[in-house]
This record gives C-alpha cells, sequence and structure tokens, in this order.
C-alpha cells in the first residue's frame, strides 16, 4: 500500500503549493492530483505546442482554477479559514474594495475592517509558527509527525471532518489493510470502527481514475468486485470526502 498517497500536498514548501506543483530532474508533478509532465516532452494543448512547465500550468489553470480558490475550497479544519473569513477573502481577490464587499455581506464597512485585522494577525502567527516547527524539525532532526518507530499519517486533504479518527500512523495502515484485504485488494470484511473504515477506503478509492467521471453503474462495477454490499462502500465514500458526485446522483468523481 503507498501509505504516501497524501504526502505530496503537505510535504510541498508554500512556494510549491502557490506554484501547484513541484519540480525535480525529469518532471513536473501537480501537487493536487498528481499528474506529470516530463521534461523534454512537448505536449500538444488545443492544438498548441507547449514544454512541459508551460503544460503543468495550463493543467492546473483549467483541472483545478486558481491555486488560492482551490486553497479555499478546502476544509476549513486544514485552512483555519472560517466560512466568513473565505468570503471575505474571496471578495478581496476580485478586487472589491471595504464598501462593496460589506453592501455583498449585508455587513458593516467596519466589519470588514475587523476581518482584515484579524486575518492580518492570523498570517503573522501563521509565519511564526511556521518557523517554529522548522526550528523544532531541525533542532530534533524529527519533524513533529515522527514517532519513535511509527509515522503520523497526513489526512486526505478532501477529508469532509477532521478529528481524531484520522489520528493515523503507518503501521495502522499497514496492519488495517492486511487484516480486512486480501492480496486481489478485496474486502474481506468492512470494519466497524470510523478509523479502520477511512483506512480501507482510501485504498479502495485508488481504484478510480482523478479526473474522470463515473455513472453509478459503473462505480459499482467496480465496487462490486471489492465487496458484495458495493452500496455500501459507494455511500461512505462520499460520507467520509472521497468522492464527490451530482444531486441526481448520475455522476461521480474523485474528489481532489
Amino acid at each position: 500500500m503507498d501509505i504516501k498517497s497524501n504526502e505530496l500536498f503537505w510535504s510541498a514548501t508554500i512556494d510549491e503549493v502557490k506554484n501547484g506543483f513541484i519540480e525535480n530532474d525529469n518532471e513536473y508533478k501537480c501537487i493536487f492530483c498528481e499528474e506529470i509532465f516530463q521534461k523534454g516532452r512537448i505536449y500538444e494543448i488545443k492544438s498548441e505546442l507547449y514544454d512541459a512547465k508551460k503544460a503543468t500550468e495550463i493543467h492546473i489553470d483549467e483541472r483545478h482554477g486558481s491555486i488560492l480558490d482551490y486553497l479555499l475550497r478546502m476544509n476549513s479544519a486544514f485552512t483555519g479559514v472560517s466560512d466568513v473569513q473565505r468570503e471575505v477573502i474571496t471578495l478581496i481577490s476580485r478586487g472589491l474594495s471595504d464598501k462593496e464587499i460589506a453592501a455583498e455581506l449585508g455587513v458593516a464597512q467596519s466589519t470588514i475592517r475587523n476581518h482584515r485585522y484579524k486575518l492580518r494577525e492570523k498570517e503573522k502567527q501563521s509565519k511564526l509558527f511556521l518557523v517554529m516547527m522548522d526550528l523544532l524539525s531541525n533542532n530534533t532532526s524529527k519533524k513533529i509527525n515522527k514517532l519513535d518507530k511509527e509515522v503520523i499519517c497526513d489526512a486526505p486533504k478532501t477529508a469532509t471532518i477532521l478529528d481524531d479518527r484520522y489520528n493515523i500512523t503507518d503501521k495502522e495502515k499497514n496492519d488495517t489493510i492486511k487484516t480486512y484485504m486480501d492480496e486481489s485488494g478485496a474486502l474481506k470484511s468492512y470494519p466497524a470502527k470510523a478509523k479502520k473504515k477511512i483506512i480501507v477506503l482510501e485504498e479502495i478509492v485508488k481504484n478510480f481514475s482523478k479526473g474522470k467521471t463515473y455513472s453509478e453503474k459503473e462505480i459499482n462495477r467496480v465496487l462490486k468486485r471489492i465487496y458484495e454490499d458495493n452500496a455500501t462502500i459507494r455511500r461512505a465514500l462520499i460520507e467520509y470526502g472521497f468522492f464527490e458526485r451530482t444531486n441526481d446522483c448520475n455522476s461521480y468523481w474523485v474528489k481532489e
């Protein structure tokens, strides 16, 4: 099992998150869906030719939208931004004045000023916190998620609720997969505990391609090979944030 499935996004530097991709000697990789663009290769997009870096940038823009919008759509448990603050940031990013933002949200202009103040304080706190974590890592030669013999895994960035159910180590993941899934990837039984459900669901979702839209029939066909009660697994994939679907339940896709 690939225990690093969420590590690419969470281990990216601030600049890499801002760019939306990481770069190594041979390739560029999107940190949102992990699509790879090989250096030295020319990519044809809408009858135009682009090098790998430009193709990566076009992919991110067309597939994921602006980086700011993507981050604002994430669960507030990850970003630390409240729903109201998300709205304020979104409207500021559109170039609206405080007066226009106040009118849009139906609040006093002084309220927007107060939001700006609190966002600035959060920004300063975040900078200092990042420095503290970096210094801690350097001083101890160990990141905060490294235990003596295990590693605390990063929660899927699409998680609907972030709580102790996602406090999972690499050993717990491996042990759970061995207990509940056979070598072919089929479920022997469906766990009762939520933490173990999350582990097996994260493994099951690897059977589907990111960026592809599936019908309910297609979803069921794949899940049926994994577990006979495919409806339970399908609902759980939605509940825990691994899948999204249209309101009429006709289309499903892996949440990114």
